[in-house]
């Protein structure tokens, strides 16, 4: 059971386990529209007034939008990394070649 003008545990576990090749474009709008008003009605309603099941729907849900999150923040910092490697690497390519284009008209490159 779900409180007035919330999602339902078993709509929302129907909607995650339908595969979006079988919705229609409709259908994935109408969810994420009202899983978003959903998870604002969560927000703002205080727990005490939750039902129980209420309460468990909105704790997992917000353990898996903050998993989501983390997973992210991970993803980009990955990203980050492996962009400072690789112009880490060109810089010292760069710099090999001008020093190996020195060495090869008998001066420095810096000369």
């Amino acid at each position: 059971m779900s409180d007035a003008g919330r999602k339902g545990v078993g709509q929302q576990v129907q909607e995650k386990v339908t595969p979006d090749s079988q919705k229609s474009t409709l259908d994935k709008a109408s969810e994420s529209v009202s899983g978003t008003v959903d998870k604002g009605l969560g927000a703002v309603q205080p727990n005490q007034d939750k039902s129980m099941t209420q309460k468990m729907s909105d704790s997992t849900r917000s353990n898996a939008d903050s998993a989501q999150n983390e997973t992210k923040t991970w993803t980009q910092s990955a990203q980050d990394t492996a962009s400072n490697l690789a112009k880490s690497a060109q810089d010292t390519l760069n710099s090999a070649s001008e020093y190996v284009k020195g060495a090869g008209t008998g001066g420095s490159a810096s000369k």
